[in-house]
């Protein structure tokens, strides 16, 4: 990514992950950066993205597009989720390699990990067992594309790498408490109820299932870091290497937004996966870590939500 006459083609800038990236590329300087809106392209399209491909001569791509969302979107909507994740990254895969595309990296989720596979993660740990089922849809498609990077690479030699970052978090997070993540999900609740005055805050599950959180910041330029130094077939995880239960979280959350609140568990609902962290030997050893603390992130991130709620009701 060093020369200033590549074009690097960012999928889903508009999203979490995108626009953290676009922010991380135009913080650097250099490479012209390609974009293109959803209404304009629709990468669920193969003639579509084959056009675009055509047209736009990417060297480079960071496909961060994807269709994403809690336990319970996954549980309704198993078709959306298994559909658009897998048609988007078939397409833009194969036009990466049609209009020899230098380098791609695709964006997969420690989700895609099995469900009681040993924890801490590791790389080789991929299809080893059976998935959460509750978001077995998402998983699949996501699998496929990982798998997908090796088989271009196998065939037509292609610069596919496959990433897996673990849970995310940070600024234009999706903060709809019927598909948000956990994380989003925690901090709208605990911010409309010290808006409503309402003294308790309901989390989802017994509060002992443990997750790793990373900032999308922190993941930017770890895409950034692997654009520049990763060429292998093997997935690479990207994460912090540190985890925490979603009770302890809730706790946090509380304490940042709205610190009287009191927490109540609703254990009927599913805990999903009971731990996901992942090893991150493999990424830390090529001299890479995290920097944002889970405390400053979250902090970070509510301020510019509730700055974004202003703007919105303004």
């Amino acid at each position: 990514m060093s020369s200033v006459n590549q074009k690097i083609f960012v999928t889903g800038h508009r999203g979490l992950v995108g626009r953290a990236v676009v922010r991380a590329i135009q913080d650097r300087g250099h490479c012209e950066l390609l974009t293109c809106d959803r209404s304009d392209l629709d990468l669920r399209d193969p003639a579509a993205v084959e056009t675009w491909f055509s047209k736009n001569r990417p060297d480079l791509v960071i496909h961060c597009a994807g269709r994403v969302g809690g336990i319970q979107a996954n549980a309704n909507l198993p078709v959306d989720f298994f559909y658009d994740n897998a048609a988007m990254h078939m397409n833009v895969l194969h036009a990466a390699w049609r209009h020899s595309v230098s380098k791609l990296l695709f964006l997969g989720s420690s989700c895609i990990y099995p469900r009681d596979c040993p924890q801490p993660i590791r790389e080789e740990y991929l299809l080893t067992g059976p998935l959460e089922p509750t978001n077995e849809a998402y998983a699949l498609a996501k699998v496929t594309g990982v798998r997908s990077c090796q088989y271009y690479r196998e065939q037509y030699g292609c610069n596919f790498v496959a990433a897996m970052p673990t849970n995310l978090y940070g600024p234009f997070d999706n903060f709809d408490l019927e598909t948000s993540h956990v994380l989003p999900a925690l901090i709208r609740k605990f911010h409309d109820a010290k808006l409503r005055g309402e003294p308790d805050v309901v989390v989802w599950g017994t509060g002992t299932a443990r997750r790793e959180f990373l900032h999308v910041d922190d993941l930017a330029e770890a895409c950034l870091f692997l654009m520049d130094t990763y060429n292998e077939a093997a997935p690479i995880n990207i994460g912090t290497g540190v985890d925490i239960s979603i009770g302890e979280l809730a706790q946090l959350v509380r304490s940042i937004v709205y610190p009287t609140a009191r927490i109540v568990l609703d254990a009927s609902r599913p805990d999903g996966t009971p731990r996901k962290l992942l090893n991150m030997d493999r990424l830390h050893g090529l001299g890479w870590r995290h920097r944002i603390k889970l405390q400053e992130g979250i902090r970070d991130t509510y301020d510019w939500f509730t700055k974004f709620s202003t703007d919105l009701a303004n």
